[in-house]
């Protein structure tokens, strides 16, 4: 598996980023679990802070999500405060692994690790990190030569007996300024399939989601859930072809 089974730990050199709030009644479900979603919207905060602290963080604005691990080891619940430390797992000139620990007050634990890409924003194309910027990233991990390599490779099922599929419509509120749906929301339609798998989310779970292709506003996109055993697949595809997939597993 091209994700490691446990997330790598935090460095024992340099601090991490640090920051958090509580957790509020918007970021949770009906069982007062923080959603995954709100985990993403989580991860992306913790960024734009991580951003005004460091140096160059103005000249790196542009950030692409390629995959985003979760690991919900203990839930955290509604009501918690949560602390959040940010840290980078490995790195090259272009992309890095940044994991992201959260913690609640009440004992409630998710690891996350997500691969970024850093785009120039007036290039639009995968744009080199200065050397300032990387300097306190390639303190904090020996990886130094970070690789792309999909997990996520099957691809959408035909139509099968033990394949549902739903619509996911998109709304005005889910487009960000680059007119593509912001990666968080994917994260809903998850949610939306994991209502019927009760199981998964009773217990210590991964979530692993990789963004093939943006979806755009006028978007017509459909899930397409397949459960094999205790993993669940989630494919968004539009006219058949997918641009996100999903795997949600119990650890």
């Amino acid at each position: 598996m091209v994700i490691p089974s446990v997330l790598p730990e935090r460095p024992t050199a340099g601090t991490p980023f640090e920051t958090g709030w509580p957790v509020r009644l918007a970021d949770t479900d009906g069982d007062q679990r923080l959603r995954l979603d709100a985990i993403a919207r989580y991860l992306q905060d913790i960024g734009f802070e991580h951003l005004d602290a460091v140096e160059d963080g103005d000249t790196h604005r542009g950030w692409v999500v390629r995959r985003t691990v979760m690991d919900v080891l203990k839930p955290i619940q509604f009501g918690e405060r949560v602390v959040l430390r940010r840290w980078c797992s490995g790195l090259s000139t272009r992309w890095c692994n940044m994991r992201v620990q959260i913690t609640g007050s009440s004992g409630g634990l998710v690891e996350t690790e997500a691969f970024l890409i850093h785009f120039g924003t007036e290039s639009g194309v995968p744009a080199r990190m200065s050397d300032r910027f990387m300097e306190p990233m390639l303190a904090s991990t020996t990886e130094h030569r970070l690789r792309w390599k999909a997990a996520l490779t099957d691809p959408a099922p035909i139509e099968a007996p033990d394949v549902q599929r739903r619509p996911f419509p998109l709304r005005i509120t889910d487009i960000d300024m680059l007119d593509h749906v912001n990666n968080a929301v994917y994260l809903s339609g998850v949610e939306e399939v994991l209502a019927d798998h009760d199981d998964l989310k009773s217990g210590p779970h991964r979530a692993i989601i990789e963004y093939v292709k943006p979806l755009k506003s006028g978007d017509h996109v459909d899930l397409a859930a397949q459960r094999a055993g205790s993993a669940l697949d989630i494919w968004f595809t539009v006219a058949g072809e997918t641009h996100a997939v999903t795997r949600v597993l119990p650890i």
